[in-house]
Protein backbone atom coordinates (compact mmCIF):
# COMPACT_ATOMS: atom_id res chain seq x y z
CA UNK A 1 0.00 0.00 0.00
CA UNK A 2 1.55 3.31 -0.94
CA UNK A 3 2.04 5.95 1.92
CA UNK A 4 -0.69 9.09 1.79
CA UNK A 5 0.57 12.54 1.47
CA UNK A 6 -1.31 15.82 2.92
CA UNK A 7 -1.26 19.42 1.22
CA UNK A 8 -2.89 22.36 1.49
CA UNK A 9 -4.78 23.56 -1.28
CA UNK A 10 -3.70 27.34 -2.86
CA UNK A 11 -6.10 29.04 -4.42
CA UNK A 12 -6.76 28.97 -8.54
CA UNK A 13 -4.93 31.94 -9.84
CA UNK A 14 -1.41 31.22 -7.16
CA UNK A 15 -1.82 27.16 -7.77
CA UNK A 16 -1.64 28.20 -11.98
CA UNK A 17 1.47 30.36 -11.66
CA UNK A 18 3.07 28.58 -9.50
CA UNK A 19 2.52 25.32 -11.60
CA UNK A 20 3.74 27.31 -14.95
CA UNK A 21 6.70 28.05 -12.91
CA UNK A 22 7.22 24.35 -11.79
CA UNK A 23 6.50 23.64 -15.05
CA UNK A 24 9.28 25.98 -16.58
CA UNK A 25 12.35 25.29 -13.69
CA UNK A 26 11.71 21.49 -12.76
CA UNK A 27 13.86 19.30 -14.78
CA UNK A 28 11.05 17.22 -16.80
CA UNK A 29 12.11 13.89 -16.07
CA UNK A 30 11.23 14.45 -12.85
CA UNK A 31 8.20 16.83 -12.31
CA UNK A 32 5.31 14.34 -11.87
CA UNK A 33 3.45 17.30 -10.04
CA UNK A 34 1.40 20.21 -10.39
CA UNK A 35 2.70 23.05 -7.67
CA UNK A 36 1.59 22.16 -4.07
CA UNK A 37 2.25 22.97 -0.47
CA UNK A 38 3.43 19.81 1.61
CA UNK A 39 2.14 19.63 4.79
CA UNK A 40 2.64 15.46 5.57
CA UNK A 41 4.90 13.58 3.59
CA UNK A 42 4.43 9.75 4.16
CA UNK A 43 1.55 8.82 6.67
CA UNK A 44 1.07 5.29 6.80
CA UNK A 45 -1.93 4.03 4.19
CA UNK A 46 -3.74 1.96 7.05
CA UNK A 47 -4.65 5.55 8.80
CA UNK A 48 -6.09 6.61 5.41
CA UNK A 49 -10.48 6.42 7.06
CA UNK A 50 -8.96 8.45 10.11
CA UNK A 51 -6.91 11.17 7.74
CA UNK A 52 -10.51 11.63 5.17
CA UNK A 53 -12.02 12.37 8.64
CA UNK A 54 -9.72 14.71 10.44
CA UNK A 55 -9.55 16.31 7.38
CA UNK A 56 -12.97 16.74 6.40
CA UNK A 57 -13.22 18.51 9.83
CA UNK A 58 -10.39 20.48 9.28
CA UNK A 59 -11.40 21.91 6.51
CA UNK A 60 -15.20 22.81 8.13
CA UNK A 61 -13.90 26.26 8.74
CA UNK A 62 -13.35 29.64 6.11
CA UNK A 63 -10.38 29.68 4.50
CA UNK A 64 -6.79 29.72 6.02
CA UNK A 65 -5.00 32.99 5.69
CA UNK A 66 -1.40 33.32 4.15
CA UNK A 67 1.45 35.02 2.55
CA UNK A 68 3.55 34.45 -0.49
CA UNK A 69 6.81 35.90 0.77
CA UNK A 70 9.06 35.92 -2.19
CA UNK A 71 11.60 32.88 -2.91
CA UNK A 72 14.19 31.01 -0.54
CA UNK A 73 17.01 28.84 -1.70
CA UNK A 74 16.68 24.97 -1.44
CA UNK A 75 20.37 24.79 -1.79
CA UNK A 76 19.78 22.59 -5.28
CA UNK A 77 16.46 24.36 -6.05
CA UNK A 78 14.26 27.28 -5.54
CA UNK A 79 10.86 27.34 -3.81
CA UNK A 80 8.13 30.15 -3.03
CA UNK A 81 8.16 30.86 0.31
CA UNK A 82 4.75 30.88 1.97
CA UNK A 83 3.95 31.66 5.67
CA UNK A 84 0.53 31.48 7.81
CA UNK A 85 0.75 30.36 11.64
CA UNK A 86 -2.95 29.55 10.97
CA UNK A 87 -2.27 26.46 8.70
CA UNK A 88 0.84 26.12 10.89
CA UNK A 89 -1.57 25.54 13.73
CA UNK A 90 -3.88 23.53 11.67
CA UNK A 91 -0.73 21.41 10.82
CA UNK A 92 0.17 21.31 14.32
CA UNK A 93 -3.02 19.97 15.67
CA UNK A 94 -3.49 17.15 12.59
CA UNK A 95 -0.16 15.76 13.83
CA UNK A 96 -1.14 15.71 17.22
CA UNK A 97 -3.82 13.11 15.92
CA UNK A 98 -1.41 11.33 14.01
CA UNK A 99 1.44 11.21 17.25
CA UNK A 100 3.01 7.86 17.07
CA UNK A 101 2.59 7.31 13.26
CA UNK A 102 4.83 10.44 11.94
CA UNK A 103 7.94 9.87 9.81
CA UNK A 104 10.90 11.98 11.25
CA UNK A 105 10.45 14.15 8.80
CA UNK A 106 6.97 14.66 9.38
CA UNK A 107 7.34 15.25 13.09
CA UNK A 108 8.40 18.42 12.20
CA UNK A 109 6.82 21.84 11.35
CA UNK A 110 7.62 22.31 7.85
CA UNK A 111 8.45 25.89 6.10
CA UNK A 112 5.76 26.45 4.05
CA UNK A 113 6.47 26.67 0.62
CA UNK A 114 6.06 25.17 -3.15
CA UNK A 115 9.33 23.66 -4.93
CA UNK A 116 9.61 25.46 -8.24
CA UNK A 117 13.15 23.76 -9.14
CA UNK A 118 15.09 20.96 -7.12
CA UNK A 119 17.66 19.08 -7.98
CA UNK A 120 19.89 20.93 -10.10
CA UNK A 121 23.40 22.04 -10.16
CA UNK A 122 24.01 24.67 -7.18
CA UNK A 123 24.52 27.51 -9.90
CA UNK A 124 21.37 26.72 -11.75
CA UNK A 125 19.67 27.41 -8.83
CA UNK A 126 21.61 30.35 -7.52
CA UNK A 127 20.63 31.93 -11.16
CA UNK A 128 16.82 31.10 -11.05
CA UNK A 129 16.94 32.19 -7.27
CA UNK A 130 18.39 35.99 -8.42
CA UNK A 131 15.55 36.05 -11.40
CA UNK A 132 12.47 35.47 -9.12
CA UNK A 133 13.40 37.87 -6.15
CA UNK A 134 13.57 40.43 -8.91
CA UNK A 135 10.32 39.44 -10.15
CA UNK A 136 8.08 37.40 -7.23
CA UNK A 137 6.03 40.10 -5.32
CA UNK A 138 4.74 39.20 -1.87
CA UNK A 139 0.90 39.03 -1.46
CA UNK A 140 -1.82 38.06 0.93
CA UNK A 141 -3.99 35.10 0.18
CA UNK A 142 -6.10 32.17 1.51
CA UNK A 143 -5.45 28.53 1.15
CA UNK A 144 -8.50 26.85 -0.47
CA UNK A 145 -8.52 23.73 1.10
CA UNK A 146 -6.89 20.27 2.14
CA UNK A 147 -6.36 17.27 -0.08
CA UNK A 148 -5.28 13.70 0.78
CA UNK A 149 -2.80 11.48 -2.04
CA UNK A 150 -1.47 8.49 -2.56
CA UNK A 151 2.33 8.41 -3.27
CA UNK A 152 2.73 6.30 -6.78
CA UNK A 153 6.86 6.29 -6.90
CA UNK A 154 6.50 9.91 -8.86
CA UNK A 155 2.78 10.72 -10.03
CA UNK A 156 0.75 11.13 -7.03
CA UNK A 157 -2.73 9.67 -6.81
CA UNK A 158 -5.54 12.21 -5.45
CA UNK A 159 -7.76 10.45 -2.98
CA UNK A 160 -10.03 13.57 -1.88
CA UNK A 161 -10.06 16.93 -1.88
CA UNK A 162 -11.68 19.07 0.98
CA UNK A 163 -12.62 22.84 0.24
CA UNK A 164 -12.69 25.51 3.62
CA UNK A 165 -16.09 26.94 3.76
CA UNK A 166 -17.11 30.24 4.48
Amino acid sequence: MAPLIVTAELPSDLQAWATALRRAHFPPERNFLDAHVTLFHALPPSCEDEARELLAAAAARPPVPARLEGVMSLGRGVALELTSPEMQDLRDSLAERFHGLLTPQDEHRPRLHVTVQNRVEPKDAQALLAELERSVTPRDFAFAGLALHRYRGGPWETVKRWSFRG
